[in-house]
């Protein structure tokens, strides 16, 4: 893998070579840092996938609005019959890519396929835990019958509705996709059509790569795909401009809860006020990059920002592990008060940020040994448990229901759940009962109450260490305009997106 000096130099090279834009007039080429595999919305597997699948398919509600409330798409209006029973009225222009109208029956076949007890989708239990049936009642409206009451149901229908012949109604229909690229030609009868005529969108799994294509003009946009210490650097090639907007990921550095060390909330808090979270986005993001307080971001609907803050304090963090029983053996000597192995993933951005976190930690007489494994090994031991510390990022955050995805004790990883998103084995019987209330609670202004209550309750017990939330970050040909960033980086925005001649 390059290094930071060796991807500088090769941008800075292709950056004096002099060559103009050389990608089509009437095509947009997008540089892409991962794989393709599906648009079927049945199948995505990765968060490519889903990207893909939001441009061809698009569902009954969408979920990339700045608050992340959902808003309209295919529907026109979305009611509630009773607490277990919701109808979703079709609005009266949406078309497939062959001219017929999208109807009830539609939205049904979609939704009773994945209900089917022969559906091998990922998706397939979710489904089956949310819904006992979906029905068409007329030509436009769609009938769905909850097992349970859900205050989620509108972010639920941000799911992709296909035809009986498995054509989308979205601004594009994928023409050609290979393990290299994928075509996309617009959708003639989609209500907001394509102002640039055909994107193709190349998977390059390597950073300089990319980049080089970006300053030489064989790629028109990237999106998240470049490393944010090199940002600046690339701003100073001609012909390139940045946007950049807040996201809804999450930065974390995680403990195991089970740890006989860790699971001192002590401990935990004398890790996160040993952190100079300031220093690292200045120093590591050049800036782009929110402090977290929590797993929702400051623009989320549900967010409450008056929660307990870690500050960095080295003399109440010191404090907390000499109370903890982790005092200091020889004063100002070598010898540290505590051992923790942190694994993070094998990229060399993340190896960097997580030395500058080994160094700060040892600041408090914590000794870190630091531990980077490809990806696959590294996601199976914390899944395992097999960790004490380790950094993620998380899903994108869209519904505050996340909260208890994360954090109820049900969602721990054990033989019958191996797949539990609570990987850091936390519990919390009060934190148990709010996530199901606010799962169930439709009014809107309780539901945020219930939230509000959970953010605090974790932000005081630190089960993991919120550290922020990098920035969206788009790099453009400079005769790329009108490109939308939403907060959970969707690829709506190519819709809108023009390029001057």
């Amino acid at each position: 893998m390059p290094s930071r000096l060796q991807i500088i130099t090769l941008v800075a090279l292709a950056g004096c070579s002099g060559q103009k834009r050389r990608t089509p007039d009437d095509t947009l080429v997008v540089a892409l840092d991962g794989v393709m595999t599906t648009a079927d919305p049945r199948y995505t597997i990765s968060n490519y996938d889903s990207k893909l699948a939001k441009l061809v398919y698009p569902g009954l509600m969408a979920v990339d609005t700045e608050s992340m409330e959902p808003r309209l798409e295919l529907a026109d209006k979305l009611t509630q019959v009773d607490p277990l029973t919701w109808d979703a009225e079709l609005r009266p222009d949406v078309k497939f890519s062959d001219g017929m109208p999208v109807t009830a029956a539609d939205v049904a076949y979609t939704y009773q396929s994945m209900l089917d007890d022969k559906s091998d989708s990922v998706y397939h239990k979710n489904f089956v835990e949310r819904f006992s049936s979906v029905e068409a009642i007329s030509e436009r409206v769609t009938r769905f019958h909850l097992k349970t009451p859900l205050a989620t149901m509108a972010s639920d229908l941000d799911f992709g509705i296909l035809s009986k012949n498995q054509l989308g109604a979205g601004p594009y229909v994928v023409q050609e996709l290979t393990s290299t690229h994928v075509v996309l030609r617009p959708n003639a009868f989609a209500i907001a059509k394509p102002l640039v005529p055909h994107v193709e969108i190349l998977f390059v799994r390597d950073a300089s790569a990319r980049l080089l294509m970006l300053v030489g003009g064989s790629a028109d946009l990237i999106q998240n795909g470049v490393r944010l210490d090199l940002v600046n650097e690339v701003l100073e090639r001609p012909r390139v401009r940045i946007d950049a907007a807040p996201s809804v990921l999450l930065t974390y550095l995680m403990f195991n809860n089970d740890d006989k060390v860790l699971k001192d909330v002590r401990v935990r808090r004398a890790i996160a006020l040993a952190l100079d979270r300031p220093a690292i986005i200045a120093a590591q993001f050049q800036g782009r990059a929110v402090l977290a307080t929590g797993l929702l971001p400051p623009n989320h609907w549900a967010y409450e920002g008056n929660v307990t803050r870690y500050t960095r304090d080295l003399p109440r963090a010191k404090a907390l592990l000499d109370e903890a029983g982790l005092t200091d053996p020889d004063g100002d000597g070598p010898r540290p008060r505590v051992h923790f192995v942190y694994k993070t993933s094998s990229d060399a951005f993340r190896i960097a940020v997580a030395k500058v976190i080994v160094s700060q930690l040892a600041e408090v007489g914590i000794d870190v040994e630091l531990r980077p494994f490809e990806f696959g090994t590294f996601f199976a031991d914390v899944k395992k448990g097999q960790y004490q510390l380790a950094s993620m990022q998380s899903p994108e955050i869209t519904e505050p229901d996340l909260l208890f995805t994360l954090f109820n004790s049900v969602r721990i990883p054990d033989a019958k759940n191996p797949d539990g998103n609570n990987r850091w084995r936390y519990r919390n019987a009060r934190v148990d009962v709010l996530t199901v209330a606010a799962r169930a609670e439709l009014d809107r202004t309780k539901r945020i109450a219930l939230y509000s209550e959970v953010q605090k309750i974790l932000a005081d017990d630190v089960p993991i260490v919120p550290l922020w939330h990098e920035d969206n970050i788009v790099l453009t040909n400079v005769d790329v305009e009108g490109y939308h960033l939403t907060p959970n980086a969707r690829l709506i925005g190519l819709v809108t997106t023009t390029k001057r001649h």
